[in-house]
């Protein structure tokens, strides 16, 4: 007999784990809509070509591939199978599974331009799949709750994102967080002025990873992209910066002083903290980080990364703001900004933090119990009266004794159950007995609709 198992990387979600999981996708949805995004959703699967070149070398490594139906190999020549994978992959496989949601969506755009009003804000909520090394806080399948905006370039758009995660980082009552916000401007600038022009690629791939692998890891890989010592001597003083945000921003201007673009990203930079302020949101989370970098190559301007203080555990949200991706689909100058929250990792960071309310468990809160067949019948007449108050109940489908019934009702956390006995049916009174509490009341049906309502 064959042992069931699950890929590494993904996991089931039993029904406590799901009551959890839409707690928390409600929360953020809700606040999403308050902020004027609508629901959209698109395929698991993509074509390759959507998906391919938009996330860099390491990000395209990433992508699963699906096989093409059929004898694809049929059509293979010997030649083309000694090209190695790379070279066959094209021929076998022709669509893979999403490895973001921002891609698709821009794919989404082009493609109904003529209906949609632009700007167009839209929130997103499905599973992502990436071939990465699984670890704690890493998955293969998982979830991204993405909110973005296209057909404006406006920095109001910025402001308002660092509202909203502030808002339902408030919901869900974490407060120990930070949100690292830099602009890509800014990094092409450090390139241009440390003698490394038309390097912002790599540069962005290598810095990207200094919380990982130090700064010494990082100069050692950007050395190996054929980056001087003389550049790494100039770049020195990036990453000494410290203060304020305020005063990061001064010593950038004196920094950048010789690139005409890396000053325009400190400009947007400050005209986001001016919104901000205008907005009444306090800048007490936000922190400007000269050397955030985020490794997906479609960003363009300003970029936002969040970490918890007080959970070890990668980034809980990221994204930023990209002006050239629905170009590569044929429709140039919309320019985007999106956010997205990584459901998963919220999800063990609440869990952690035992932020996740009790009352989330309760699903059922009354479940109808007998005794033999004629008082299950009675019950049965009872169930709609409760689910037309909106009322959640059951009765307990089989014929069993008291005790089991109880003891169902306690694992599954039902705070309330209804005795239907010999009595009930004559009086129509029923005992309505407190599971949490262990205190029970003689009550009409109409009584005991208003207790729980």
């Amino acid at each position: 007999m064959q042992k069931p198992t699950l890929p590494k990387g993904t996991r089931d979600f039993g029904p406590s784990k799901m009551i959890r999981r839409n707690f928390l996708i409600n929360n953020i949805k809700e606040v999403f809509a308050k902020y004027g995004y609508l629901p959209l959703e698109t395929p698991a699967m993509e074509n390759l070509s959507v998906l391919t070149g938009k996330y860099g070398d390491e990000g395209d490594k990433l992508l699963y591939k699906i096989l093409n139906s059929g004898d694809f190999l049929s059509k293979l020549t010997p030649d083309e199978f000694s090209k190695g994978a790379k070279e066959i992959t094209g021929k076998i496989a022709e669509k893979g599974l999403r490895y973001d949601l921002t891609v698709p969506f821009a794919r989404y755009v082009v493609m109904n331009q003529h209906e949609i009003n632009f700007p167009f804000r839209r929130y997103q909520i499905q599973p992502v799949w990436r071939a990465d090394r699984p670890q704690k806080g890493r998955y293969r399948e998982f979830f991204q709750c993405d909110a973005d905006v296209v057909g404006t370039d406006s920095l109001i758009c910025e402001a308002e994102i660092v509202a909203i995660i502030n808002e339902v980082f408030d919901r869900l009552k974490l407060n120990d967080f930070v949100i690292n916000i830099n602009n890509r401007k800014i990094l092409t600038g450090i390139t241009e002025v440390i003698d490394a022009p038309g390097k912002e690629s790599d540069f962005c791939v290598a810095i990207d990873k200094l919380d990982k692998i130090g700064r010494e890891k990082v100069e050692e890989e950007l050395l190996q992209k054929g980056f001087s010592q003389n550049s790494l001597q100039k770049m020195a003083p990036v990453f000494e910066i410290s203060g304020s945000n305020q005063e990061k921003i001064a010593v950038l201007k004196e920094l950048l002083s010789g690139s005409e673009i890396g000053l325009q990203g400190v400009v947007e930079i400050e005209e986001v903290l001016t919104n901000l302020n205008l907005m009444n949101i306090t800048e007490a989370n936000l922190n400007f980080d000269v050397t955030l970098a985020r490794g997906l190559s479609y960003y363009t301007g300003a970029i936002f990364e969040v970490k918890m203080l007080n959970v070890k555990i990668g980034s809980v949200g990221g994204g930023g703001r990209y002006d050239n991706l629905t170009g590569v689909f044929g429709l140039e100058g919309m320019s985007g900004i999106g956010f997205s929250f990584g459901i998963d990792r919220l999800y063990d960071v609440l869990e952690a933090l035992e932020l996740f309310p009790d009352s989330e468990h309760v699903v059922t809160q009354i479940l109808i119990v007998h005794f033999d067949k004629k008082t299950q019948d009675h019950g049965l007449g009872l169930l709609q009266a409760f689910r037309k108050e909106n009322i959640s109940c059951e009765i307990f489908p089989d014929l069993a004794k008291l005790k089991k019934q109880l003891n169902y009702a306690n694992r599954n956390n039902i705070p309330y159950v209804l005795v239907v006995g010999e009595e009930e049916l004559k009086s129509k009174e029923y005992t309505l007995k407190n599971m949490n509490k262990g205190e029970q009341k003689q009550l009409t049906l109409e009584q005991i609709i208003k207790e729980l309502t």
